[in-house]
């Protein structure tokens, strides 16, 4: 997909993994919209890639409508790349005996699960629409975690909900692929990201030597240039691409 002249949406967009997407995606020649809760970060990413700043909820279809009419008012929606997520713990049982949060649990799944279907779902309906160039009319990029498969104790909403956006990204390229819109999804492992960054540096030194190759934390631009070739590759369709330097997470 060429985005030359087109518009894309970047979730997630004002740090970490969606700043680092939106600055590739623009760098390709899309106009960015850059969609996140936080306005001041994201106002401050959409001047400098000459994009667009959209504040909204990912749940909120009117929120992720109205980003979606910004984008379109630059070019037809080409791309999406859907990094909004939050973490939290929860455990079965507490350490007082009680049973686990099911609030924090279902609010946890709403964000990141809920979330991805809403603005998977909004941004698809507008791609469809798009004339087709080249055998695409768009492509959307989803992100789990390595998580899905090896999520930590006290990560069971998060594994859930990442699970779950690997368990839908094959059924939405076959349901898509009538509309001419691919959808692929990245699971990265861990990442030099803000989420880290409230972590002491002894702590965040022995995440990265846990990985085997390279033995550091990923970059964000390294998830960026994974997007970016997503976009770019026209048969990388209905896959879910770990990127995480071979590790596989321990229990805890």
């Amino acid at each position: 997909m060429n985005v030359t002249g087109a518009s894309a949406l970047v979730t997630g967009g004002a740090s970490g993994l969606g700043a680092a997407a939106a600055r590739r995606i623009a760098g390709a020649g899309a106009h960015v919209v850059v969609f996140d809760l936080n306005e001041q970060l994201g106002k401050e990413l959409a001047e400098e890639i000459g994009g667009s700043f959209a504040a909204g909820d990912v749940t909120d279809p009117a929120s992720v409508d109205a980003a979606l009419d910004v984008a379109e008012e630059h070019g037809p929606l080409r791309a999406l790349v859907h990094c909004a997520g939050k973490g939290g713990t929860v455990r079965l049982v507490n350490r007082d005996g009680s049973a686990g949060d099911l609030e924090l649990y279902q609010q946890l799944i709403n964000i990141n699960l809920v979330g991805t279907f809403n603005v998977l779902r909004l941004a698809a309906a507008r791609m469809a629409r798009n004339e087709v160039v080249d055998g695409e009319r768009g492509v959307c990029v989803l992100t789990a975690s390595v998580a899905a498969w090896e999520g930590q104790v006290g990560q069971i909403p998060y594994a859930s909900a990442k699970a779950g956006v690997v368990g839908m990204t094959l059924v939405a390229a076959r349901d898509l692929a009538t509309k001419n819109i691919r959808v692929n999804t990245i699971a990265p492992g861990v990442f030099d990201t803000p989420i880290l960054a409230r972590f002491s540096q002894e702590i965040r030194n022995g995440l990265g030597a846990q990985v085997p190759n390279p033995a550091r934390l990923g970059e964000p631009d390294e998830y960026a240039m994974l997007a970016q070739q997503i976009v770019e590759n026209p048969y990388l369709n209905g896959e879910t691409i770990r990127l995480d330097g071979a590790i596989r997470m321990s229990p805890r």
